[in-house]
């Protein structure tokens, strides 16, 4: 007769149930903390949906899909072999435009300003026991570049990619949360007001021009970092040229949607509970999180000294945005300005020191490669 016991028994013992550990069941818990974030909250949904689906399944036993062979495991390559990084690159050019960056060169120095944090993460690292090259990767968290992160990282501390690409793109999408705290304690109820005015008309021919002047200066001063400023400045050029609009609207949508699915899969595919829960990544979430904090609140106090140089002319919200998430950080300095005056549109101008910010940590990583021998 069918032991009907022992038949159940071997059908559980053939389900992820049996092996799933504590540790896996406290992963399952982030990733969808992170599904709520993103659906419940609408906190950047395009990276926080495909980073905590992934991180639950990577957590169940016996699925396999971010095992050798599996489909996690292959979305992955892409990230180890640097093809999706600079694809990303490609598809934000397409959709950017650089006119408030050229129209204001000024505030270029807000880009610059919001990378203390970068440094300030790289310090703490040192001091905490991890190597040089260890600190820079942990340190280029405080660019809110995901892309550059995962490149400079690739390239100094591969073994670190998992915590350190799921630290930048946490933090990325928990801007809305971070920043506004920071940037309101650092500012006067007045000085959020200021409404700014419209920035100068940029010609075609400056937009046409830039990205091909950006990529020879690139190309020849800072190569560790080339390939993503190339595709960055290439994708800028099918837009502003007016010749290729379905290439650029397709590398700007249907292309970047599918290469950011993928890659947030691929990142939360390195959630794996013996991996992930160690003091290794505690300490470098925080260090992650110290450099935002630290970015923001330096951009934001000097767009203060250069609101007071100016005459009251510049909202110092917009210094939080040389951090270089692209358009995160622009949208958070302008759903502020809009909290305290309805009339404010901060948004053109905040792009300016945000994409000045993207160069910032393009320049950052490529010093950091260049003085490490990469």
């Amino acid at each position: 007769m069918i032991d009907f016991g022992e038949l159940m028994e071997a059908m559980l013992m053939q389900t992820g149930l049996m092996a799933i550990s504590v540790g896996n069941i406290i992963m399952i818990i982030i990733g969808a903390i992170m599904l709520y974030l993103g659906i419940g909250k609408k906190y950047e949904p395009f990276l926080l949906v495909g980073i905590g689906l992934a991180c639950i399944v990577t957590n169940i036993p016996g699925s396999g899909l971010a095992e050798a062979g599996g489909l996690f495991h292959y979305a992955y390559q892409g990230v180890e072999l640097l093809i999706l990084p600079p694809l990303i690159f490609l598809g934000v050019g397409a959709m950017t435009d650089f006119g408030p960056m050229i129209a204001n060169p000024s505030l270029v120095i807000l880009g610059a300003a919001a990378h203390l944090g970068i440094f300030i993460a790289l310090l703490g690292a040192k001091l905490l026991g991890f190597s040089l090259a260890e600190a820079c990767s942990i340190g280029i968290i405080g660019g809110a570049d995901g892309p550059m992160a995962i490149y400079t990282t690739m390239q100094l501390a591969p073994h670190l990619l998992p915590q350190i690409s799921v630290a930048a793109y946490s933090y990325m999408a928990l801007m809305p949360l971070i920043q506004p705290p920071v940037m309101k304690f650092l500012t006067t109820k007045k000085e959020r007001q200021i409404i700014m005015k419209q920035p100068r008309y940029v010609s075609r021919l400056e937009k046409v021009v830039f990205p091909i002047i950006i990529i020879v200066i690139v190309n020849l001063f800072l190569p560790p970092v080339a390939p993503l400023i190339t595709m960055l400045m290439l994708g800028n050029l099918l837009r502003e040229c007016l010749l290729l609009d379905r290439m650029a609207e397709t590398v700007s949508n249907s292309l970047l949607n599918v290469i950011t699915l993928i890659l947030t899969v691929a990142i939360g595919s390195t959630m794996k509970a013996e991996n992930f829960l160690t003091e290794q990544t505690l300490l470098i979430i925080l260090l992650g999180l110290l450099a935002f904090v630290f970015g923001t609140a330096s951009g934001v106090i000097c767009a203060r000294i250069m609101n007071k140089l100016s005459g009251g002319k510049i909202n110092p919200l917009i210094g939080s945005a040389g951090i270089a998430s692209v358009p995160i950080a622009a949208r958070v300095s302008h759903i502020v300005g809009q909290e305290e005056n309805k009339n404010n549109f901060l948004i053109m101008h905040a792009m300016g020191p945000n994409l000045a910010g993207v160069f910032g940590t393009a320049i950052s990583g490529g010093i950091m490669l260049a003085l490490l021998g990469h």
